[in-house]
């Protein structure tokens, strides 16, 4: 990993992730737009070698706008471990809140200000599809809406969760909290994370929160959801579900609202 953080700042605020890959069309405007809800807000991209100049566009953006960090990963290596990335740097250089959004623009930046004000009696806030007032730009295709659904109800019934919405990246977490999970643990890389590491931050009695968001269709490049990775989702979420019934060490995830 190339990380051009020159050296370590301690932060007391908000971070804000975008894990990329070919969004060259949506991270300028994007950044601009995280900036006009979050003007505090430092940003990090992390980028896997996208072959069109997304990294060289965060780059760009590093030496024109303020607290601006750019993690250069060699390939494509996983939504999930872009996303343990963000939390790492948010970990070590002290930051109190890590926020999560898509690069396409399918996470509308209009709604940080929620999830940053439901972390006040919270430690992860979710920007959700499925609570009132929730919802999705002109709907799910069936296959989404197959996906989707069928993911996020094996995660309550196989990770004990009981928020609705599991499988959405839109999120703001306490990394005080993050920092007590042991990563090492975590073993999705693609989209089954955002399902597993709810389960390690219940584990860690994290008190979770839903606020409602529209999940609008992305401005610029093509979707990289693909059936396969709903196959893998279901198959980590099962195993993991079985861990949990079995092992000795489980308690019941609870603080959840």
């Amino acid at each position: 990993m190339t990380d051009r953080i020159a050296e370590r700042h301690s932060h007391r605020g908000l971070l804000v992730s975008l894990a990329t890959y070919n969004e060259a069309g949506n991270l300028d405007p994007l950044v601009h737009a995280i900036r006009d809800q979050a003007r505090d807000a430092s940003i990090l991209v992390i980028d896997d070698n996208s072959p069109d100049g997304t990294g060289s566009i965060a780059d760009r953006l590093v030496e024109s706008l303020p607290d601006i960090h750019v993690i250069h990963r060699p390939g494509k290596l996983g939504l999930g471990t872009a996303t343990l990335a963000a939390m790492k740097f948010a970990i070590d250089n002290q930051y109190e809140y890590l926020l999560n959004l898509d690069a396409d623009f399918s996470h509308p930046p209009r709604f940080i200000p929620d999830l940053v004000a439901g972390m006040v009696d919270h430690d992860v806030m979710i920007g959700s599809r499925y609570v009132p007032g929730g919802g999705v730009e002109g709907g799910f295709t069936l296959k989404r809406r197959f996906m989707s659904s069928g993911i996020n109800g094996y995660a309550r019934l196989m990770l004990g969760l009981s928020t609705k919405d599991n499988s959405g990246a839109f999120r703001c977490y306490r990394v005080s909290k993050l920092a007590e999970i042991d990563f090492s643990r975590v073993q999705s890389r693609g989209y089954s994370f955002q399902e597993e590491i709810l389960y390690w931050c219940a584990q860690v009695g994290c008190r979770m929160g839903e606020t409602p968001i529209l999940f609008e269709n992305r401005r610029a490049g093509v979707s990289k959801i693909n059936m396969g990775e709903a196959v893998t989702a279901l198959w980590i979420l099962f195993r993991l579900g079985l861990s949990r019934l079995h092992s000795s060490a489980y308690r019941k995830p609870g603080g959840q609202d």
